[in-house]
């Protein structure tokens, strides 16, 4: 099939009297061979290839390997991907418009016109990370909330409203609008794209990158995407195809229905849950099975969502009816719906009933086996069933070196009081048999009311996130269960920081419409903003006294939130254990206050008749679900995205700098010029090999992108608070990293700054410290990074498995790039991560089989020589010799550069370099 056979798939569809070109894959077929078995994600990539062929980046060789993928289900065939489109949201879309921004300035110091700088392919960037619970629990929330993030952000808002006038094919969604995935599934997504080619309409599949992991959720809609990094997301709207072998795809088969009381979120953690423990990292999850029938595509959406988690590139769901009445729904025109099932079907992308794939594995769930569930202490896939928490904490607990007695207690003074003695809150804390209250616990009072803080108490539940805030069944029974509770006179504990932040906007029309909002509000779960907010890391500050407490007794208390990341240090920095929950069980938990009360057997707390109130009491029936659900209707969705790109009056009033070439401000400490292209030449320099580097941090397993460069809050004593401060810049307006990633002098501060890393060089030791080894002494990372630079000492970083598990965050690569670290030598890497490093041109190296930094007995003291560097091939392997006092050990290291393209971003010193000499004719 070359290029001058192509023109022989076109075909054209007839819908509703418009006339459609289309490249047929039943017609590429006929030469390449039968697909009908072909999973749906494959035959999306067969007809991305079809539809490129040029002979060059994409061969009639390309496509016969994926046709003839069937035969082993696998293999090792490397193409080149273009999605229709990019997806960013602010944290990582701010980095990526800045280097865009640098990238015209490296243009222009080169000769060149710095407006060849444009993106290519179409983007859409959708604020959402920049909301901050700093008020909560009354009627102003909302309005408070997006004043501060207004005046926070004023400086990255100006500069992201230069970038949406400077660059062509470049959307923003502005704050206070809702998350980028959920606007993405109910306004930008399409199933279906379309447009103008050649004075033809050309119809193909809705497929994008996106900078978040959580980009897969439009999975949920017959939608091919995944989260990429900053780095690669930036190549891919400059015209570059993704890198990527063609993948081992999981058919994950669904039967059932689920049970009376449980949620799509329960359902969720089971499928993280068995998917990470099957093993899919880098592989392709596709749901298929007669269980699909019945579930609605929010809970599609949902499971979709939480893909990062379970591990894979996509977690896919194919084109049916219900994908046509979620369009219907949420205000797709006719069209447009219309167009989706006459083109999935003359594609061979319409699920049909007992259709059964070729997979290279295949996993099943029947739902009816589904339990509640939650997730924590530290990571999502950990499951835990609702019956089994107060086990689960009392694991985490001796684990942290803190065991609970299990001896019968009872608090003193039985119930909460008022400093004048009458009761102020109405639950009694007794129904803990065991292990409640504990020798830690710490007296505060807090606006007049007086308790012991305990292990176990929920200081934050928050209804937060694109993973459940998305899905009308689990809101509404959220707002049904709080409704409920106030008739039997229960009230949320005063420890407990309660928040509620939709994903958009049409979440708030239809819980006023359910009448449930109020009822919320009652409880303390006010609007506080439309935003990704806790999950994130934004949970804003705790009360002081409650702060101190924690602090104090070195307290293990917890968050319980709706999210899809409760890795350690991120909810916020005091808070040990974090609980992922369906949002009716966030709100149960904000009653009883302590995610050691089984709330299957133990009560919630005392009712206003002075019965104990459990929580089957008040947990909402289907049928009431589903009546509540009814209430969501097509203009909701119609009125809040007519006008969704224009903003309010203050996004409006934001003064626009009318230039090509931004112009960088010295004093800003939001956007800074970065240094990747200083002193870059039209052609790349030699690759040299690595001789004496020094060990800038050994690590452990399950290093995540936030242990190497962390979102939430700014400390004052760390590297980055000084540098703030030494700018005038108050504690109280540090922001948070993300905020901020438009500065690289605190990002780089910031990476390996997470207060809960753990850097095996220092015993003991919990936080961004390092032992600079020529002098012995213990400074941060940073600090030890910039005395190693002084001596033009190259950097290693040594690890253990899973490194890089988590967010796609491209400063994850970048500072470690800019903190002199020149390879990763690790055990295993996180997808994603792994191809940040070698866009910054940073080389992942992986430790022979059965190799660790363990089994060599690495201290840290160890200096690395690396060989070979300059020959590099794909997959290939390079010479490692490490050198201690006690001698030399020597190994081959596989060199974690697994395609030809991605070898020559890396010899280009990166991506964005290896891009912009492409754009002016000298790579």
């Amino acid at each position: 099939m070359s290029t001058d056979s192509k023109p022989d798939t076109l075909r054209t569809l007839e819908v509703n009297g418009e006339t459609y070109h289309y490249y047929s894959l039943p017609k590429a077929a006929e030469s390449l061979g039968d697909i009908e078995r072909l999973p749906m994600t494959l035959k999306i990539l067969l007809e991305n290839q079809l539809r490129f062929a040029d002979d060059e980046s994409v061969a009639r060789e390309d496509m016969q390997a994926l046709v003839d993928w069937q035969q082993q289900a696998s293999s090792d065939r490397e193409i080149g991907y273009r999605p229709a489109r990019v997806l960013m949201q602010d944290f990582t879309g701010v980095p990526g418009v800045v280097d865009l921004a640098s990238m015209r300035a490296a243009v222009e110091s080169l000769g060149e016109d710095p407006a060849r700088i444009n993106p290519l392919t179409p983007v859409d960037l959708v604020i959402d990370h920049s909301v901050m619970v700093d008020k909560f629990g009354n009627p102003s929330a909302f309005k408070d909330n997006v004043a501060i993030e207004m005046e926070r952000n004023r400086e990255r808002y100006e500069f992201l409203r230069w970038g949406q006038e400077a660059f062509d094919n470049f959307r923003v969604v502005p704050p206070g609008t809702g998350i980028c995935h959920q606007v993405n599934l109910e306004y930008l997504g399409k199933t279906v794209w379309s447009r103008q080619q050649d004075g033809k309409t050309l119809a193909y599949p809705d497929t994008l990158v996106g900078t978040d992991s959580h980009t897969t959720m439009i999975n949920g809609l017959g939608v091919l995407g995944w989260g990429v990094g900053g780095i690669e997301a930036e190549a891919a709207m400059l015209g570059q195809p993704v890198s990527m072998l063609i993948p081992e795809v999981v058919g994950f088969k669904l039967t059932g229905r689920l049970r009376e009381g449980i949620t799509a979120t329960d359902l969720v953690l089971t499928v993280t849950q068995m998917l990470r423990s099957k093993g899919v990292v880098g592989k392709f999850v596709e749901f298929y099975g007669d269980g699909l029938d019945d579930l609605p595509l929010a809970d599609r959406a949902t499971i979709a969502n939480m893909a990062p988690e379970y591990g894979a590139t996509c977690g896919f769901f194919p084109v049916d009816e219900e994908t046509l009445n979620y369009l219907r729904l949420t205000g797709r025109e006719d069209e447009q719906v219309a167009l989706v099932e006459a083109y999935s079907k003359a594609q061979g992308l319409w699920r049909e009933p007992g259709a059964e794939p070729v997979f290279s594995d295949v996993l099943e769930l029947d739902m009816n086996e589904v339990v509640a569930s939650l997730a924590g202490p530290k990571r999502p896939q950990d499951r835990v069933a609702l019956n089994d928490m107060r086990n689960a904490f009392a694991r985490f607990m001796e684990e942290d070196g803190k065991p609970l007695s299990s001896t019968e207690r009872s608090v003193e003074n039985g119930k909460l009081m008022s400093e004048g003695g009458q009761t102020a809150v109405g639950v009694e804390r007794s129904y803990h048999a065991e292990a409640f209250y504990h020798e830690d616990s710490q007296p505060v009072d807090l606006d007049g009311t007086t308790f012991h803080l305990d292990p176990g108490d929920v200081v934050i539940a928050a209804i937060t996130s694109c993973t459940n805030t998305s899905n009308p069944s689990v809101m509404m029974a959220a707002g049904l269960l709080a409704r409920k509770a106030l008739e039997k006179g229960l009230a949320t504990q005063p420890w407990v920081k309660t928040s509620l932040a939709p994903g958009s906007k049409v979440v708030t029309d239809y819980l006023v419409a359910g009448g449930v909002q109020d009822d919320l509000n009652a409880l303390g779960f006010n609007l506080v903003g439309y935003g990704c907010t806790t999950c994130i890391g934004n949970s804003g500050p705790l009360a002081e006294p409650i702060e101190r407490a924690i602090d104090s007794g070195d307290l293990a208390v917890a968050s319980v939130l709706s999210g899809n990341r409760n890795f350690e240090g991120r909810v916020h920095p005091l808070v040990k254990t974090n609980w992922l929950a369906s949002p009716p069980l966030v709100v149960a938990y904000a009653l009883a206050g302590n995610v050691q009360r089984d709330l299957t057997r133990e009560p919630l707390g005392i009712g206003s008749d002075g019965e104990p109130v459990y929580l089957k009491d008040i947990w909402p029936s289907q049928a009431e679900i589903a009546e509540a659900v009814e209430k969501v209707n097509t203009e909701m969705f119609r009125k809040q995205y007519a006008e969704v790109f224009d903003g309010d009056d203050v996004w409006k009033a934001i003064d626009v700098p009318q230039s090509k070439v931004y112009q960088w401000s010295k004093a800003s400490t939001y956007i800074q010029h970065p240094p990747f292209f200083e002193g870059m030449g039209r052609t790349p320099d030699a690759i040299e090999d690595v001789k004496n580097a020094r060990v800038l941090a050994l690590l452990g397993d399950s290093v995540t992108t936030d242990h190497i460069s962390p979102a939430g809050a700014i400390k004052p004593d760390s590297p980055a608070g000084r540098y703030l401060q030494e700018r005038g810049v108050k504690p109280v307006d540090f922001n948070s990293y993300g905020s901020r990633r438009g500065n690289h002098e605190i990002m780089m501060r910031g990476t390996f700054a997470n207060v809960r890393i753990r850097n095996e060089m220092l015993d003991g030791v919990v936080g961004g410290e390092t032992r600079h080894v020529p002098s012995g002494e213990q400074m941060a990372i940073y600090d030890a990074a910039m005395k190693y630079a002084e001596d033009a000492t190259p950097l290693v970083v040594i690890a253990g498995k899973e490194y890089g598990t988590g967010s796609s965050r491209d400063w994850a690569a970048k500072g470690t790039r800019l903190l002199g670290v020149r390879a990763v030598l690790a055990e295993s890497y996180e997808r994603i991560h792994r191809s940040n490093l070698i866009g910054m041109g940073v080389v992942p190296l992986q430790f022979p089989e059965g190799e660790s930094r363990k089994t060599l007995g690495l201290t840290g003291d160890e200096q690395v020589s690396i060989e070979g560097l300059s020959e590099l091939t794909p997959g290939g392997k390079v010479k490692v010799t490490i050198k201690s006092g006690k001698g030399e050990k020597k190994l081959e290291a596989l060199c974690r550069i697994d395609t030809a393209n991605e070898l020559e971003y890396y010899r280009h010193g990166g991506i964005l370099h290896y891009v912009l000499r492409n754009m002016i004719g000298s790579a």
